[in-house]
């Protein structure tokens, strides 16, 4: 699926297209570049969730855990992580695999730690204002 916008006041319907697509996925990959836009639509996305709590990146925390109706949503930023040795102490596998809505941007960074299936979100930058976003299960 692909969705292209050309200003930020799309991205709820973005997100709303995503949540149906996904269909009960747990595990979200955001791919695009800096500056791309993935933390502002992970916010977006947090409150089409049911998110009530203020949504920040975890760039320096490298996870933040917000409650959602349906359960915990994680959200990781693993830009900073310097080896992959980070994401064993921080217990990754209880967030991957247990149960909850793992939204994670930077997901090159620990791909032999991520599960099977999981849903991929490609955000492309066209210009300043558009961007063109693909959904992909994986």
């Amino acid at each position: 699926m692909e969705i292209a916008i050309n200003r930020l006041s799309d991205l709820p319907q973005v997100a709303q297209q995503l949540l149906e697509f996904s269909r009960g996925e747990k595990i979200f990959i955001f791919d695009g570049e800096m500056g791309a836009g993935k933390t502002t639509f992970i916010k977006t996305f947090c409150k089409t969730l049911g998110v009530e709590d203020v949504v920040s990146s975890p760039t320096y925390s490298i996870v933040n855990e917000y409650e959602s109706p349906n359960g915990s949503v994680f959200h990781f930023d693993f830009y900073r992580i310097k080896d992959i040795q980070e994401a064993y102490d921080l217990g990754y596998e209880e967030y991957f695999y247990g149960g909850g809505i793992c939204l994670i941007e930077w997901p090159e960074r620990v791909a032999e730690l991520l599960p099977d299936h999981l849903l991929k979100v490609e955000i492309a930058i066209v210009d300043e204002n558009r961007r063109v976003f693909s959904f992909s299960k994986v």
